[in-house]
């Protein structure tokens, strides 16, 4: 049951980190912990990136889904 747990928790979050290693191919758990050092380090301010990133990926995922939206949908 853990593992369910966890990859449900991997995505949930924006899914920015788990993007993130799929591309690079690094680890997921690797680019969460050195993305809290680095906040750590410079106090807070990739925070802005992470939202600026979990805002284009959910963009990204939305632009390339099978069903397209039109303005017309209510």
């Amino acid at each position: 049951m853990l593992p369910i747990v966890k990859t449900w928790v991997e995505r949930s979050i924006f899914g920015v980190c788990a993007y993130l290693g799929e591309k690079m191919g690094v680890a997921t758990h690797r680019v969460r912990l050195y993305f809290i050092y680095l906040t750590c380090a410079a106090l807070g301010s990739p925070v802005l990136i992470y939202l600026a990133l979990a805002f284009w990926v959910n963009i990204r995922k939305y632009l390339r889904s099978d069903k397209r939206h039109s303005s017309m949908d209510v």
